[in-house]
């Protein structure tokens, strides 16, 4: 934006500049040019008339050489012409003299008045001595135009450092209107990504720019202010009330357990299905911590083998799958290291493990994998379970989005709000042959670190 206001500015002054000077410049310079010229021509008329009193009145040349002599003095070159085109009188320079000033005699002689052009760096100009249709001579004088082009060549000067000027004070003040009106704005289009980024506390500075940006800015942070009240609020009530919750779970839990034992046919039944949505609403409630706290997050990224924690994580989840006759393997990939947040792949792992173990029957199996895909690691989790179909698929990620699931409902969700958090995707994809895979997109470490995350 900056880049874009100083280059119109630039563009819209330069214009005005070529616009204003250089008519100018034309003027002053025609101006000169005219100036120069009826000098001359006043000088060669004043010479004429002298030429006159010596050619007319048969006068003595006397007032005719003194005009002559001060024009020579003032460096002119001057030749006087009889009425048949005889040189009579001149000056030591022979300028006037040529064939040009000849033929300029010859035309003052008919009776026109030619305009002669420059020659060789000299104006010539020829003026009859006495009456224009029958004159007794003519009067050639011919004078340099060494002070004419420097006088043309100063009113180009002067205009091209008005201009050079004009130009540099634009470039200044478009400058610095450009950062002035720019900067404020950057900041808080930074200000804003980094909101957007998830940190709640960020708020713009509201003391610099035009006053519409400085109430942009200050409206910007009211709703910052609002949003992060919000979201805390929403947080701090989930958090508060599953935490609130599991104290008199437990205790129920521990009540059902005392009745469950001495109790008996139908009562047992009883007992122990009400012990089943006990330990479901738990199961609600810890899912409910867990998504408080992953709505928290806001993760510093460090480097995280991919390929090492995916190990670890079916090694210890082996145990579980072999209670349940199921087959968790990982496929040898290559050793990646993506940007992540500490002990965040970690928990994604632990909940698709989690989710494909409590979906996949006896005999399944669960197979890990990853591979680069451009700047990302891609890593799937696949089953040979029942899958999913289109509608379950599009509220998979929504907290409680499915309403058949067997669990809380929670896993995928925390699951595709600590990919996005980290600036990757997570979505769902059939497994080819029946099942359902998790295929994730995770930024890839540029910098090439190797480093271990941190665990939970």
């Amino acid at each position: 934006m900056s880049r874009r206001i100083t280059w119109t500015l630039l563009v819209l002054t330069t214009v005005l500049l070529v616009l204003a000077v250089v008519p100018l410049g034309v003027s002053l310079t025609a101006r000169e040019r005219v100036a120069f010229r009826d000098s001359q021509r006043a000088a060669t008329r004043v010479i004429a008339a002298a030429a006159e009193e010596h050619l007319s009145d048969h006068r003595p040349a006397t007032g005719m050489r003194r005009e002559m002599d001060a024009a020579a003095r003032a460096g002119d070159c001057v030749a006087v012409y009889d009425a048949s085109a005889r040189l009579v009188a001149s000056t030591e320079c022979t300028a006037a003299q040529g064939e040009e000033a000849r033929e300029h005699v010859a035309d003052v002689l008919s009776g026109h008045e030619p305009e002669p052009p420059e020659r060789e760096g000299l104006l010539l100009a020829a003026e009859p001595a006495g009456e224009v249709r029958r004159p007794a001579g003519a009067v050639v004088l011919a004078r340099s135009a060494a002070p004419l082009d420097a006088r043309i060549a100063a009113i180009w000067g002067w205009s091209a450092a008005i201009g050079a000027a004009g130009l540099a004070a634009s470039v200044l003040l478009s400058v610095r209107l450009a950062r002035w009106v720019s900067r404020p704005l950057s900041t808080l289009d930074a200000s804003a990504r980094r909101l957007g980024e998830g940190a709640l506390d960020e708020r713009a500075v509201v003391d610099e720019g035009p006053p519409e940006v400085r109430r942009l800015a200050a409206t910007f942070n009211a709703m910052a202010a609002r949003t992060e009240a919000l979201v805390h609020g929403h947080r701090a009530v989930i958090a508060d009330v599953s935490h609130q919750l599991r104290t008199p779970l437990a205790a129920l839990r521990l009540r059902l357990d005392v009745l469950a034992a001495g109790a008996e046919d139908d009562t047992a039944t009883e007992l122990a299905a009400a012990q089943g949505e006990i330990a479901r609403l738990s199961r609600l409630v810890d899912g409910l911590l867990a998504v408080a706290r992953a709505e928290q997050t806001t993760p510093r990224p460090t480097a995280v083998r991919i390929d090492d924690v995916v190990a670890e994580r079916v090694a210890a989840w082996s145990p579980v799958a072999g209670e349940r006759h199921v087959r968790l393997t990982a496929d040898a990939g290559p050793a990646l290291s993506a940007s992540l947040g500490s002990g965040h792949l970690e928990q994604i792992l632990d909940n698709l493990i989690a989710n494909a173990l409590d979906a996949v029957p006896d005999g399944g199996s669960v197979t890990i994998d990853h591979r680069a895909l451009g700047a990302s690691a891609l890593v799937r989790v696949r089953d040979d379970g029942p899958g999913m179909d289109a509608e379950a698929k599009a509220v998979a990620f929504r907290r409680f989005g499915d309403t058949r699931a067997r669990g809380a409902g929670l896993g995928l969700a925390i699951v595709h709000r600590l990919v996005t958090v980290n600036g990757g995707t997570a979505r769902l994809e059939d497994t080819p042959g029946g099942g359902l895979t998790v295929v994730l997109e995770l930024p890839l470490r540029q910098d090439g670190g190797q480093g271990r995350a941190g665990r939970r």
